[in-house]
């Protein structure tokens, strides 16, 4: 196997308010703007306002190479949940430091995409938007161990509540 070369990304969007800090918990409810690139073309959005969410690939941008962990660790350094590797956990730990979120599209206005429940904070680059397609969602039963519901019990919580 050779090795790779390595793979430019240009952000085609930015995360626009919202949340202003990282944080474990309480990302519901809240909304903000994933903000196109001025010089993309305005129809590359033209049609998604018919959908409800999307598929938003970002970058933890506020975080480094350093944060980097290739090993077993118990989520959130929690020893009731057992530990497992890097690509179980959903994180800024990861190698490209990318993550993918859904939130809910409430309104298109121009290269502004209003949307809610997205859990990156202000300024985080956006590398790909997509809209969700129920049928390219996972087939057949989906399984997982009961400590990723643990964990999430209270990710999803409105913000206010914190």
């Amino acid at each position: 196997m050779t090795a790779q070369q390595p793979l430019q990304i240009t952000p085609i969007a930015t995360v626009v308010g919202g949340h202003t800090e990282v944080l474990d918990d309480y990302q519901g409810g809240v909304e903000s703007i994933i903000r196109l690139r001025d010089d993309l073309p305005l129809e590359t959005l033209q049609g998604i306002e018919e959908f409800s969410h999307l598929t938003v690939t970002w970058h933890f941008s506020r975080s480094g190479p350093e944060a980097v962990q290739l090993h077993a660790r118990s989520p959130r350094g929690d020893d009731r949940w057992p530990a497992t590797g890097t690509f179980v956990h959903r994180n800024h730990r990861r190698p490209n430091q990318l993550a993918v979120s859904y939130p809910r599209l409430l309104g298109v206005d121009g290269r502004d995409l209003l949307v809610t429940d997205l859990d990156a904070v202000d300024g985080t680059p956006v590398v790909d938007i997509a809209p969700w397609f129920t049928d390219m969602g996972p087939r057949g039963p989906v399984q997982e161990p009961t400590w990723p519901g643990e964990m999430l019990e209270n990710y999803w919580r409105d913000a206010d509540s914190r």
